[in-house]
């Protein structure tokens, strides 16, 4: 008896190609990438810039429109609270400065609101400063040639106004030794900074100053007209650059009577010439008493 013939089955396995998996992670790891460039860009700009201009970035970066003051003043109440009563502020209020209304309420006079005026100008005062500060530093940062005087330019503000220094340092003078005429580069300093001069409201007052003069040596030159004749060369040069003459309050020598350095007042940094923007009042309407 035969067997029956057994069916030949072939399986024939059919591979399917692996799905596609997506770009998602290149586009990860090139935004990891581009975030460490950033990162290290950022840490070699801030090994490389000196801290006048960290300081001049910031300025320049901040809104002109935020107030500087930290606290709520700068409203119609100044930073004040307003009490159980609803119509008085709970900062003392000096008697001269209000008067009782028939109801019984108070009501400020003109002397108050003076006072009100005076009071916001300091932070108003501070705005302007950096304002000013960031539009000076501006100017001089579009010549590149006069990158390596960062250190000579100084700016400070006072309670008379913003002080911008012409400074010496060892090894680099502003005036040639003995000499009211400026450097060259001087020159180009002060004729750039000219036009925003030009711009601001603020009047000028230039002073100049020396470093005294070590024991021992004898001074070549008088210190009061060499100071003087230093201011004189300063606003002579302002005003061929188109500062009008009217600007300018006051040019005045200090000789050696107001060291930057009280405790070594014959190093270099001594000798100065300081252009101030002077703070000054706003104007009031006439009938409002001071």
């Amino acid at each position: 008896m035969t067997k029956p013939v057994q069916p030949i089955i072939i399986k024939k396995v059919k591979k399917a190609g692996h799905a596609h998996h997506g770009g998602a992670w290149k586009i990860a790891y090139a935004d990891f990438v581009t975030a460490m460039m950033a990162f290290f860009l950022l840490m070699w700009l801030i090994s490389m810039t000196t801290q006048e201009q960290k300081i001049g970035l910031a300025e320049y970066f901040a809104p002109a429109a935020l107030s500087l003051s930290t606290s709520g003043a700068g409203g119609i109440l100044g930073g004040t609270a307003i009490d159980s009563s609803g119509a008085k502020s709970s900062a003392p209020r000096d008697p001269a400065t209000s008067t009782t209304g028939p109801e019984g309420g108070e009501r400020r006079t003109t002397q108050g609101r003076a006072s009100d005026q005076e009071a916001s100008r300091p932070s108003a005062g501070a705005q302007s400063h950096h304002s000013a500060i960031a539009s000076l530093r501006q100017a001089l940062q579009e010549k590149p040639e006069l990158a390596d005087l960062s250190r000579n330019i100084v700016f400070e503000p006072t309670k008379d106004g913003l002080n911008v220094s012409l400074v010496d340092e060892d090894g680099r003078s502003m005036f040639a030794e003995g000499s009211v005429q400026p450097r060259e580069r001087t020159r180009l300093v002060l004729e750039t900074i000219a036009p925003t001069l030009r711009r601001l409201p603020n009047r000028l007052s230039i002073t100049g100053h020396t470093a005294a003069t070590r024991p021992g040596s004898a001074r070549t030159v008088d210190s009061w007209s060499l100071t003087a004749g230093r201011s004189l060369a300063v606003r002579e040069i302002l005003s061929g650059a188109g500062v009008p003459n009217d600007r300018f309050a006051s040019v005045v020598g200090r000789a050696d009577t107001e060291p930057v350095f009280p405790d070594n007042p014959y190093t270099a940094p001594n000798r100065r010439v300081t252009i101030t923007l002077l703070n000054e009042a706003p104007p009031l309407p006439p009938n409002v008493l001071r």
